[in-house]
């Protein structure tokens, strides 16, 4: 087994409209974890596509910090500056997405 194949161990893939997030668990050599975030971006180019990547790494030693950090952020939106919001609705027409893209593939 290679160092690429040995080091990825759990990945997550997460389509949120034009962007999407992957969430991948790596091992060092020394087997300690370690998460990565990714998100792509697909821009139309030429007669193609060309993918814009941002990533970022998370060590076991924050992931309790950045939980409670994005927690408390989305709360702050969601119950201070978005109240009207019903973020159900992006649940749902997400599922009906999946959905409709799964359709597409059993035609193809």
């Amino acid at each position: 087994m290679d160092d690429r194949d040995r080091e990825k161990i759990y990945s997550k893939r997460v389509r949120a409209g034009k962007r999407t997030y992957f969430f991948d668990v790596k091992s060092t050599r020394t087997n300690d974890y370690y998460l990565t975030i990714t998100e792509s971006r697909r821009h139309p180019q030429g007669e193609g596509f060309v993918y814009e990547k941002h990533k970022m790494f998370l060590y076991k030693e924050d992931f309790d910090k950045f939980i409670e950090a994005l927690q408390e952020t989305v709360s702050h939106i969601k119950t201070e500056l978005m109240p009207e919001v019903d973020f159900t609705q992006f649940v749902q027409r997400e599922r009906d997405e999946q959905d409709d893209f799964a359709s597409e593939l059993k035609w193809e």
